[in-house]
C-alpha cells in the first residue's frame, strides 16, 4: 500500500505544479478550482493509504521480491447477483430531474434515494443470504 500511497502523493504534487502553471498562464479561475480539488483529493487518498499501511503493515505489494502467489487469497464478497445498484442510480437520476422540474420531485427522488440505499445496504441481513 505504500506504494499506491506515494504514487498518489506524487500525483497531487504533480497536480500543484500544474496548477500554478496554469493560474499564471491562463488567469481562469474555474479550470485552477478544478486542478485545486483536483491536488486536495489525491493527496486525501495518498494519505489515506500512507496511514493504512502505517497500520497494517507491510503488504506482499511492498515487497520488491515477492512472488504473485504471495498476494494469493480471497480478496473479499462481491455480490453475484443485485438489483439494488440499478434503484439506487434510478432514484438519483430522478432526484437529478427533480432540481430541474421542482422540489417536490426532488424531495420524492431523496425519499427513493434513502430507500434504496437501505436495501442495497441490509441486503443480505434477510431471506435466503442472510449471514
Amino acid at each position: 500500500m505504500k506504494v499506491q500511497g506515494w504514487l498518489f502523493i506524487l500525483c497531487g504534487v504533480f497536480f500543484a505544479a500544474i496548477d500554478v502553471v496554469y493560474w499564471f498562464w491562463s488567469k481562469e479561475p474555474v479550470g485552477t478550482t478544478a486542478m485545486a480539488i483536483s491536488v486536495g483529493f489525491a493527496l486525501m487518498i495518498g494519505y489515506y493509504l500512507m496511514y493504512t499501511a502505517r497500520r497494517i503493515g507491510d503488504q506482499p505489494s511492498d515487497d520488491k521480491q515477492a512472488e504473485i502467489s504471495d498476494d494469493a487469497g480471497e480478496l473479499g464478497f462481491f455480490s453475484p447477483h443485485s438489483w439494488w445498484p440499478l434503484f439506487v442510480c434510478l432514484a438519483v437520476a430522478f432526484a437529478t430531474v427533480g432540481l430541474v422540474v421542482g422540489w417536490w420531485m426532488f424531495m420524492i427522488g431523496v425519499f427513493a434515494i434513502i430507500m434504496a440505499m437501505i436495501g442495497f445496504v441490509f441486503e443480505y441481513y434477510r431471506g435466503s443470504f442472510s449471514h
